[in-house]
């Protein structure tokens, strides 16, 4: 028996015959010609029936995996249309008087070059899309057709690497999971195995030869085991039985609509930390997303994150949920969150102190360049701009003004955004105080229970001894999130909640009385708080 480790791309578990695709490269050789115009023409009818290959993959994956992972053909049909990709070749042609094959191969290397050395990992992933579109070109040109990818039998599929293309070809009933020697968890491979269903584990270094073996994929631990023993296959066969169990209860709700019998929608979104949440949030079926936490960019780096970092992680989820709202909350560090390169003085009480809106209104650069990477990102699909820890109306205020200024900035330098929606979050008892002073100048709000509550109740809820004074269920706490929300429906504005209490069964009956309009819980109680919604009368 051998045992594996890798990056998880997809969860579940599996038992079957190792299927190892060994793709041979097509060779490509540089040839001299004489007519660069005659060569020129080549390329364009090898690109149009490229485009006409994307175009049925695209309805392919249309049916067997729904839109938004279809959209993974439509970006590649525009990346093979890209005008820097297009005319590189064809300059190329012009001025070295090679061939077609030649130039878009050399092309390839170099763009996949520049992608592959970006410190962004969504950037590196692009690499992989440049050399799917480029081999399919070769391809055409070569005059090769398009291989088989189907099996006759379920098996797992062992690669080097894999394509969306590749992928996306294999009759899915035959494929018990992937396993890839390269790859990345953010690749639309994984994002394919994850819509599909699949376990899939990433970056495994396996040996050369493993083709018909049996082996057992856990995609719940990482780890690939190749001639399992019997105690491990009867181990990997309870995994397998007990998921099946769980989907089968979450199965009937999916793309169900969270509304209760009476007919009242509430938008169920979920909470995540980072990019790599988002298969989560896809696979509980949430309907966008409620809170991304935006301080965890700024955790996971040793200095400042530039401008260009943070708009291309924000573009990547707004790109990645497809049209689904995106709720962004600026940096919230301070209290329980600290961060050494911010150089914050010890505080006694840091809940109470420098945290969150407050540093970025006392250092505006900061602020400046989060508000504007998020401007920019509005572009790329539907996000929302969140402001944490307001108190005052002069905090909201000064905020608009600095998203205006960015604005205008951006219109003077033809940078494009969208239109977005901007609000604030709801937990401090000033905040509740003066909603109806803050709700003219905002489009939503958003209940972050977990603050609320100890500055309600003046309890430290990072302190162990005060556990037995901390409730969460006071009635002073719901008596403030009911206001909040009568305030709302007054001005026209929507509420949401997106603390810990969004997803406490106990409360979701209620919450649905007040009239909330969003709750947002982490992406495993969707499923529960959805069934508990539709229950209601």
């Amino acid at each position: 028996m051998d045992v594996y480790s890798g990056s998880v791309a997809s969860k579940g578990v599996a038992i079957g015959t190792i299927r190892e695709l060994n793709k041979a490269d097509s060779i490509v050789r540089r040839i001299s010609i004489k007519d660069p115009e005659r060569e020129v023409k080549r390329f364009h009818k090898a690109l149009s029936i490229g485009l006409e290959q994307l175009d049925q993959l695209y309805k392919k994956a249309l049916v067997d995996v729904g839109e938004e992972t279809a959209l993974i053909f439509d970006v590649h049909k525009m990346m093979m249309e890209d005008e820097d990709y297009t005319e590189s070749i064809i300059n190329m042609i012009n001025t070295q008087k090679v061939n077609a094959e030649y130039a878009v191969a050399r092309t390839c290397e170099n763009f996949v070059d520049i992608f592959a050395n970006m410190d962004d990992e969504y950037m590196q992933g692009r690499a992989a899309d440049i050399k799917d579109i480029s081999d399919r070109l070769i391809d055409v040109l070569l005059e090769k057709h398009e291989s088989s990818l189907n099996f006759d039998t379920p098996c797992i599929i062992v690669a080097d690497d894999l394509t969306p293309s590749e992928t996306i070809q294999m009759d899915k009933s035959k494929i018990l999971g992937f396993i890839t020697r390269k790859g990345s968890v953010n690749s639309h491979t994984s994002i394919l195995a994850r819509t599909m269903g699949v376990p899939a584990i990433v970056s495994v270094q396996l040996p050369a030869r493993v083709n018909n073996l049996k082996a057992i994929i856990d995609g719940l631990d990482g780890m690939f085991i190749i001639s399992p023993t019997s105690e491990k296959i009867v181990e990997a066969k309870k995994k397998i039985s007990e998921e099946t169990k769980q989907k089968k209860f979450l199965a009937q709700y999916k793309g169900k609509e969270t509304i209760t019998k009476s007919g009242q929608k509430v938008n169920l979104y979920a909470n995540i930390g980072s990019v790599s949440d988002i298969a989560s949030v896809l696979a509980n079926d949430a309907e966008g997303i409620g809170l991304f936490r935006s301080e965890f960019i700024y955790l996971e780096h040793t200095s400042y994150p530039s401008e260009e970092t943070q708009f291309q992680i924000y573009k990547k989820v707004a790109e990645m949920m497809a049209g689904k709202k995106v709720i962004i909350r600026t940096l919230d560090i301070g209290a329980d969150k600290q961060i050494d390169y911010f150089n914050m003085e010890h505080e006694e009480n840091p809940a109470l102190g420098y945290r969150a809106v407050r540093i970025c209104l006392m250092d505006e650069k900061i602020f400046r360049t989060q508000l504007k990477a998020l401007i920019r990102a509005t572009y790329f699909g539907k996000i929302s701009i969140m402001v944490p820890m307001i108190a005052s109306v002069w905090e909201v205020e000064r905020t608009k003004k600095i998203l205006a200024d960015i604005e205008q900035e951006l219109k003077n330098t033809n940078i494009p955004f969208g239109e977005y929606e901007f609000g604030i979050m709801i937990e401090t008892p000033a905040a509740v105080m003066i909603a109806p002073e803050l709700a003219p100048l905002v489009d939503f709000f958003s209940i972050g229970t977990n603050d609320l509550t100890q500055y309600t109740i003046a309890v430290d809820r990072q302190n162990q001894k005060l556990e037995p004074f901390y409730n969460p269920h006071h009635p002073a706490v719901l008596k403030m999130i009911k206001m909040v929300v009568d305030v709302s429906k007054e001005f026209g504005i929507w509420t949401g909640i997106c603390g810990e209490l969004a997803a406490d069964p106990a409360l979701t009956k209620l919450f649905v009385e007040y009239g909330v309009d969003e709750l947002s819980v982490e992406p495993n109680s969707v499923f529960k708080i959805r069934k508990i919604i539709r229950d209601i009368d």
